[in-house]
């Protein structure tokens, strides 16, 4: 690939757009919200442990029911969840983090759709997708009545 000056241009605008979206309001918040739970010893224990019971919760649902400590895991995993979602921390970590996929978005579908308006840009809230009326990937392969 040579290198021409409409390239130089490109890089330097992807440069400037991600150091924008790196300066933003929600990546600031993002950031902010990581370190109120990151920078707590006891909430990143208790990640961690909750972590190790999910490992445990996946080795029961390979058996179901069927396996020994099915009932107390599953008591347990419950709880620690509850415990974690809880805490307002977590619960400003999540937020911040659906706000800073939002963004991203955003700008993949500005970028997407200033190439093409057939571009499909893969976005994580259905609010953000547009085409059919029936959203985009519905399987049926028209069958709904949707373009497809």
């Amino acid at each position: 690939m040579m290198m021409t000056t409409e390239w130089v241009f490109i890089l330097d605008t992807v440069d400037e757009l991600s150091s924008m979206i790196l300066s933003s309001e929600q990546a600031q918040n993002l950031r902010g919200a990581h370190l109120d739970v990151y920078s707590d010893k006891a909430l990143v224990q208790q990640i961690a442990t909750f972590n190790r019971m999910k490992e445990q919760y996946e080795d029961v649902q390979r058996f179901g029911k069927y396996h020994p400590d099915y009932n107390t895991i599953m008591k347990k995993i419950r709880e620690q969840k509850r415990q974690l979602d809880l805490d307002d921390r977590i619960a400003n970590l999540k937020i911040a983090e659906n706000e800073f996929q939002d963004l991203l978005d955003e700008v993949s579908l500005l970028i997407g759709k200033s190439v093409s308006e057939a571009v499909k840009v893969p976005v994580s809230n259905p609010f953000y997708s547009t085409g059919s009326s029936c959203g985009s990937g519905c399987g049926t392969g028209g069958g709904c009545s949707c373009s497809a």
